[in-house]
């Protein structure tokens, strides 16, 4: 599991604060979403992967999707984008972006919303730039699919677009191929293309993990800037609480394919209503000082889709697990804006 190193700026262990003047989570509270998930579910088969997940951002809002690996937290945001490929497919629940159902919505539809009103960036840039042509053409691209410039015009926009995410000589780079670029240039060409058409949302899955932690930092506070001069909402797809700590609003904690714990970050780090969620926590290099200088580990692993046991999936790793987690948990209030599906939330060890 990757651990975090840093600390949510000004979070102490008091209580969950209130959301402050023009912060996204004071907003949430009376805009509209910008995409609501309601009961999203994700099989394969007959094995469920992705549960019953609800999810919504507002616009200027970072909602953080966190949990270990097998989560299905990658998942949920390729249902999302309806980029979800067979034999994994939707089983039920609704995806609606500004109020549009799109999981009604054919592949040509779904090309007109995505990129223009959504746009996702990917873990590995690389693997997801086009090999063989060059990093101009590719930003271009979109701006020209969707009608809003000439090709000419969208070829001097997208240089504008590699100078504003920080790339030096941009029109000498927009005439690279990808290999070419370092994977940090790489990912700017990713954040790039994502803004071109100025979306409504952005999903990030992992947009970090594989850069240095200078080249990591560089691009969390691009994409932070670059989403308040916008007002895009964004998901961002994580297991590095540090990067939590440094650009969330709120988060969402996913286990075994469910959300098990909601909330804003400060009440997230602050007060962890979940036994997962608080072990998370207590898995990071902050939390040394208080083990004796041993770092705390959750015990086991995440089960696979097909042998989850009955009840609460996290139940054979929980250190407060009694006989009534053999029954499903139901998500409940916790805190103020703060949701858990545990049947002990927030009880001491």
């Amino acid at each position: 599991m990757t651990v975090g190193v840093l600390e949510r700026p000004g979070v102490g262990f008091a209580g969950a604060s209130a959301p402050r003047a023009g912060d996204p989570l004071a907003s949430a509270l009376v805009r509209e979403p910008v995409l609501s998930i309601d009961g999203l579910s994700v099989c394969t088969g007959d094995v469920d992967l992705v549960i019953d997940v609800s999810l919504q951002v507002v616009p200027g809002e970072t909602l953080c999707l966190v949990g270990e690996s097998g989560c299905g937290k990658s998942l949920t945001c390729l249902a999302a984008m309806g980029l979800l490929a067979e034999p994994v497919r939707r089983r039920s629940g609704s995806v609606r972006l500004q109020g549009q159902e799109l999981t009604g919505l054919g592949e040509k539809q779904l090309r007109q919303v995505r990129g223009r009103e959504m746009a996702m960036i990917f873990q590995d840039p690389t693997a997801s730039l086009n090999p063989v042509q060059r990093v101009g053409h590719q930003v271009a691209e979109a701006l020209v699919v969707h009608g809003q410039l000439s090709r000419r015009a969208a070829m001097r926009r997208a240089v504008e677009l590699l100078d504003r995410v920080g790339i030096a000589d941009p029109a000498a780079r927009a005439a690279a191929y990808p290999h070419q670029l370092s994977g940090g240039m790489c990912q700017r060409v990713m954040i790039a293309m994502a803004l071109a058409c100025r979306p409504r949302l952005i999903i990030a899955d992992e947009a970090t993990t594989a850069l240095d932690v200078t080249t990591q930092s560089q691009i969390l506070k691009l994409m932070k800037t670059l989403q308040q001069e916008t007002g895009t909402a964004m998901i961002f797809v994580t297991h590095d609480l540090s990067v939590v700590a440094e650009i969330a609003d709120r988060v969402a904690v996913m286990y075994s394919g469910r959300i098990v714990e909601t909330g804003p970050v400060d009440a997230i780090f602050e007060n962890p209503g979940h036994p997962y969620t608080r072990g998370l926590m207590d898995c990071r290099l902050h939390a040394l000082s208080a083990t004796a200088g041993r770092l705390a580990t959750i015990t086991g692993t995440v089960p696979r889709p097909a042998a989850r046991p009955g009840g609460c999936a996290f139940r054979p790793r929980c250190p407060k697990a009694a006989e009534r987690c053999e029954t499903l948990p139901l998500p409940q209030g916790f805190a103020p804006r703060q949701t858990v599906a545990c049947h002990f939330p927030g009880r001491a060890r």
